[in-house]
């Protein structure tokens, strides 16, 4: 028989901290179950069998807290990816990366703590013109992130590195997530989802991927099960284009110069719209796909859903309606397909009868 142990998790008010604690406490009911966030999750949210602290990690508190329950396993899933969020971008900045290091400090004081999993993100990777098909966890991004989520994540990957070297007895695992998608997530990219009209770079067709919630929160119960210290790649299979996508959700996109994009993104930011920044409008242009080589073969872990099937179950519970009938959609590119043949029939035919033979 397993002996029990003590889990803690924080972000445990939000959407993915909920799903997994869900998750823990269905399957690790002899385990004491901790649950840390800023704010108290609303009572739909509370999960029964598991103990919910009210904690600012930014505070001392936190060290007091891991000091007397003597966590086994510590998953932090306490990084926010909108200002809006989190009260501003300085708030955001502060949850982040002190909100980081202060658990850190107390873990590393901790000699319960024998194993941490923290989540990041595929923003660490910055966006550019000259990035590589597939980023791979070693890849040197071209552009690093210079400001928001990406540079936040940055520094907590740095932060971690660094515990991890001063406590070479725990397993830490960071798992890179790619746009997080399902029923209940919010965020920039289920906000731009649900524009009525997908504001599009002109010019730019990027391609993108997204990760099922239900795949991260199998993807966190692996690596708090096992033993998987290292950083890894985790999102859906495939990839779809920008404009695969809107006609997959039936919306039309219009066309905006890449000069203006950070303007539109402050505009809709400032009517509480959509909480786009100017990272987001950034992948929207050059886009970013990850290999994911590793997460198979090291961490063993498959998402059930590809990113085409997170986006399109993202949809059905969202409600996001398709404005333009898909069905209406293809037919017009099969229409237009059939005009183009038909002249490019018609043109090799005039070709023909002006030839080199035809003078004869």
């Amino acid at each position: 028989m397993t002996a029990a142990r003590t889990l803690l998790v924080t972000g445990a008010a939000r959407r993915l901290g909920t799903a997994v604690l869900r998750d823990l406490a269905a399957r690790d009911g002899a385990n004491r179950i901790l649950a840390v966030d800023l704010v108290d999750p609303p009572s739909e949210l509370r999960v029964d069998g598991v103990e919910h602290v009210h904690v600012d990690l930014r505070a001392p508190a936190i060290a007091t807290l891991i000091a007397k329950a003597r966590p086994e396993t510590v998953l932090h899933l306490d990084v926010l990816a909108a200002p809006g969020l989190a009260g501003g971008r300085t708030a955001m900045k502060e949850r982040n990366v002190i909100g980081t290091m202060q658990l850190l400090a107390a873990c590393q004081r901790a000699p319960s703590v024998r194993r941490l999993v923290v989540t990041s993100s595929a923003a660490v990777y910055g966006c550019a013109p000259r990035d590589p098909a597939h980023f791979s966890e070693d890849t040197q991004p071209h552009r690093p992130p210079r400001a928001g989520f990406g540079k936040d994540c940055v520094e907590v990957e740095e932060y971690v590195r660094g515990f991890a070297r001063r406590r070479p007895d725990v397993s830490v695992t960071v798992l890179r997530f790619a746009e997080l998608l399902g029923p209940g997530v919010t965020g920039p990219m289920a906000d731009y989802l649900a524009l009525p009209v997908l504001p599009a770079v002109a010019g730019f067709d990027p391609r993108l991927q997204f990760l099922h919630i239900d795949d991260a929160v199998r993807a966190l119960r692996v690596a708090a099960d096992g033993s998987h210290p290292g950083v890894y790649n985790v999102a859906g299979a495939g990839s779809l284009t920008l404009s695969q996508l809107a006609r997959r959700l039936g919306r039309p996109t219009v066309p905006v110069p890449r000069f203006a994009a950070p303007w539109l993104g402050r505009g809709l930011r400032s009517l509480g719209v959509a909480d786009l920044t100017a990272e987001q409008f950034e992948l929207l242009t050059f886009g970013r796909v990850l290999d994911l080589a590793r997460m198979a073969e090291h961490l063993r872990f498959r998402p059930a859903r590809s990113s085409a099937e997170a986006a399109a179950d993202h949809a059905r519970a969202a409600e996001i309606s398709p404005l333009i009938d898909p069905d209406r959609v293809r037919s017009a590119e099969r229409g237009l397909r059939e005009l183009l043949d038909r002249y490019a029939a018609t043109a090799r035919e005039a070709g023909g009868g002006h030839g080199p033979g035809a003078a004869r």
